[in-house]
């Protein structure tokens, strides 16, 4: 083998060693939002453990999604499920009050399941104010009007354009916007 090919393969395995340890934090955001996202970080807001555990509560599923989809534990840190899970009699204008038996085991779970590398200094009530959510909402990417359809609503309406939301899924290959 010449000393040109030796230098080649030397830069091939050298590259190839690189592309082997890159973390997938580095690779395509949009497949980095779904289900078994790990990775992720905006403004400080690494959320750490998949965005929807594996196994989910039957009864967060139920009282969750009778009033709006049952959100991922994943998009938030502990701290944040702990404020809304404390103030469910006033859960954005509507009393969403459990039994304490029932309040503990949805906490527990939201708490056992969220982003667990939460490092912003904040603890927000809401996912749509999140930094990684304003970032990926922008008027570039979502226009206005998009917010006033009657078809969405508000960010809160997650499943209005992410087809496999309630699975945790937010990938943009699931997205429709609606007409």
């Amino acid at each position: 083998m010449s000393l040109s090919h030796k230098k080649l393969s030397g830069l091939a395995i050298a590259m190839l060693a690189m592309s082997l340890s890159m973390p997938a934090a580095q690779a395509d955001d949009d497949d980095n939002e779904g289900r078994g996202s790990r990775h992720g970080k905006y403004g400080g807001e690494d959320r750490g453990r998949q965005v929807q555990p594996a196994q989910v509560n039957a009864k967060w599923q139920k009282e969750c999604s009778s009033c709006h989809i049952a959100y991922a534990p994943g998009l938030l840190p502990a701290e944040s499920w702990r404020k809304v899970m404390g103030g469910l009699n006033k859960h954005f204008g509507t009393d969403a009050s459990l039994t304490a038996q029932e309040n503990q085991e949805i906490t527990d779970f939201l708490v056992n399941n969220a982003s667990n590398r939460w490092t912003a200094p904040t603890a927000p009530l809401q996912i749509s104010e999140t930094a990684w959510f304003k970032r990926k909402h922008d008027s570039h990417e979502v226009p206005a009007a998009v917010w006033k359809n009657p078809l969405v609503k508000s960010p809160a309406n997650c499943q209005a354009c992410h087809t496999q939301a309630e699975r945790g899924d937010f990938s943009e290959r699931n997205i429709k916007m609606p007409r």
